[in-house]
């Protein structure tokens, strides 16, 4: 994501980056009223669909200034032309506090109608064309107060990755356990899901883009939820790989690739001679060096650092957290001298989760009470 966007600066702690695409949605936006009313059209185009996005920062900032509170960090957001997306460290576990944090956003688009209907005097009881943001006969100030009512209504529809499905889950998780109700809000978000697409097929393409966004985003926290709760209670050596191959620091990108070849290991942890992880070479980055810069190029000028770590006495769910950051891999290491034991990656985890699945399932059909795999 990072290599296709430009930070804008920290604000509040947090990294605002806008992607690419977003800069051709301006452009297209300006282009097409260009061309149908002229450049004052145009002018007016670009301000509103920035100042849309501005309203969209904002909600952002809703959120993320509210999971602070709880003591969550947010790392960065970045800009699309869907949206904004936050890189949260977690999210809140406590329903009380996932239900504030997930109404924020919608809150601040509320506050900002308001804001603009009463000191700017923006008329939502205007009447609305079909298109009404387009329509330059509505003053500036009404179709961005309408923009914030249509971006709050469509947060809370009760489906993931929109707040209404946190929402949800948050008011679920007030009766049943944070999985079942994770579960039970995936499966409404998949029948809203292909509600809209089923839609889409009779000649709106967007709601289909929409419903498989929101298919995939479902499943996806399903499975981010189910991974949180078999880390439950774990220490990181219960889904630890000790078995693994390592480069040093005078290995070359033809001794990577030799051991690439000849085993399923895809990233190659780059140690010293005490045995400290220093980076870590991907096979992507392989793949590149070969094309770049040749095979006897040295690891240390293409590893991939710094590399997340976490002491092999600390709890699985901080490597989870870690993982999900973004992070290819994470190094297991003995926190007395630094040296590397172990890693985990998403794989294992994938794997380690299926297990304990297995085994609260065998639990449950011998009347025995489920107990994670250690």
């Amino acid at each position: 994501m990072a290599g296709w966007s430009v930070s804008l600066g920290r604000i509040a702690g947090t990294e605002v980056r806008v992607h690419f695409t977003f800069l051709l949605l301006v452009l297209w936006f300006g282009l097409v009223a260009g061309m149908q009313g002229g450049a004052a059209a145009a002018v007016d185009a670009i301000v509103f669909i920035l100042a849309v996005f501005g309203c969209v920062l904002l909600h952002e900032y809703g959120h993320i200034l509210t999971a602070k509170s709880f003591g969550i960090v947010t790392r960065d957001i970045t800009l699309l032309p869907i949206g904004g997306i936050a890189s949260v460290e977690r999210m809140p576990e406590k329903p009380a506090q996932e239900l504030l944090v997930a109404l924020a956003g919608p809150t601040v688009n509320g506050l900002i109608a308001a804001i603009l209907i009463v000191l700017f005097g923006a008329d939502l009881g205007a009447e609305l064309t079909v298109a009404p943001m387009d329509d330059l006969k509505l003053d500036f100030a009404t179709r961005l107060a309408l923009a914030n009512a249509m971006l709050g209504v469509f947060n809370l529809i009760p489906a993931f990755p929109m707040d209404g499905g946190r929402v949800l889950r948050a008011l679920l998780s007030l009766r049943l356990d944070r999985a079942r109700a994770t579960r039970i809000a995936a499966r409404i978000g998949h029948g809203i899901a292909l509600g809209l697409g089923f839609l889409g097929l009779f000649g709106n393409p967007i709601l289909v883009f929409i419903a498989l966004f929101i298919f995939l985003a479902a499943s996806q926290e399903v499975y981010a939820t189910e991974l949180g709760e078999a880390a439950r209670g774990a220490g990181v050596l219960d889904a630890t790989i000790t078995a693994f191959s390592t480069l040093d620091m005078r290995s070359t990108v033809s001794q990577g690739v030799d051991k690439l070849l000849s085993s399923t290991q895809r990233n190659f942890p780059v140690i010293d001679g005490a045995g400290r992880l220093q980076g870590i070479l991907t096979r992507d980055g392989i793949i590149r060096a070969l094309t770049d810069r040749g095979p006897d190029t040295p690891v240390v000028d293409v590893m991939e650092r710094p590399v997340a770590t976490v002491d092999r006495r600390a709890p699985l769910s901080e490597a989870v957290a870690k993982l999900q950051g973004g992070q290819p891999l994470v190094g297991v290491v003995d926190d007395d001298d630094g040296r590397l034991v172990g890693l985990v990656t998403l794989e294992n985890l994938a794997e380690y989760m299926m297990v304990v699945q297995a085994s609260g399932r065998r639990h449950q059909q011998d009347g025995m009470p489920t107990t994670a795999v250690r």
